[in-house]
């Protein structure tokens, strides 16, 4: 299975989660707020990425007056600094490239934490345009059938005649790439044919991963996971191959 959900097992399995950290609610509301800007709507029926961002948040049990404030924030409503949606560039050890999504209303300052963290794991800051080239903008949409008595190579073959690029199984668990303006359409086919469609959001999925020694996947692991932790950061991707090996030695 991809990085992407290796990592985010990790995540939860370590318990550092958003939730642990009272951080949930605040990279939720933020991810409404960029989908506002973005779409130039607040009517989640016409605007995809706000539905998806705000069937997100009540899927976490975020307060239905918190989700309207972060829809106002993204429609210049109210007092708060604006969001914006920046991106980072940057290397952890072993030459593993990281691209790093951020939501800051203080460009200063999500730079400065981003920077420093990176230094003081063994890392190091990008430039512009040095990682972003190995990645591409991908709809990833999760399904597990676990449960189910669905054949997990007829859903990939549906998952394909519906528009997706690829799809990648582990055990009950497949995840289907497809472009990311296709995402509504291969989402609503699938669900339409009863497939257990368990998330639907925008990735960055590297071009190829690379499998360094252990000792700079773990460095990595503990660089990613810090990076994650800072306020103005949304998501980190990566282009580093995790291991089940290595999963167990982080976890």
């Amino acid at each position: 299975m991809s990085g992407h959900s290796k990592w985010h097992t990790i995540r939860r399995s370590k318990g550092v989660a958003d939730q642990r950290r009272g951080q949930l609610f605040t990279k939720l509301a933020r991810d409404i707020t960029l989908a506002v800007k973005e779409g130039g709507s607040g009517d989640p029926d016409m605007n995809f990425r706000l539905r998806l961002a705000v069937e997100k948040a009540k899927s976490n049990n975020m307060p239905g007056d918190s989700i309207q404030r972060a829809i106002d924030r993204g429609l210049g409503k109210g007092n708060e600094a604006a969001l914006e949606e920046v991106y980072y560039e940057g290397y952890a050890p072993g030459g593993i490239a990281l691209l790093i999504e951020t939501a800051t209303d203080n460009r200063n300052r999500t730079n400065s934490d981003v920077r420093a963290t990176l230094n003081k794991a063994g890392g190091s800051p990008g430039e512009p345009g040095s990682v972003s080239w190995m990645f591409e903008l991908k709809g990833l949409i999760t399904v597990d059938l676990a449960g189910t008595r669905m054949d997990p190579d007829e859903v990939q073959l549906a998952a394909i005649d519906a528009g997706a690029e690829d799809v990648e199984v582990e055990g009950s668990v497949l995840e289907i790439y497809c472009e990311w303006t296709q995402l509504n359409a291969v989402r609503q086919a699938l669900i339409n044919q009863g497939i257990p469609v368990i998330g639907a959001e925008k990735t960055m999925r590297p071009k190829t991963q690379i499998e360094p020694d252990e000792k700079d996947a773990l460095a990595a692991m503990r660089l990613m996971e810090k990076l994650e932790d800072l306020d103005d950061v949304q998501k980190v991707y990566s282009n580093l191959l995790i291991t089940d090996a290595m999963a167990a030695r982080f976890e």
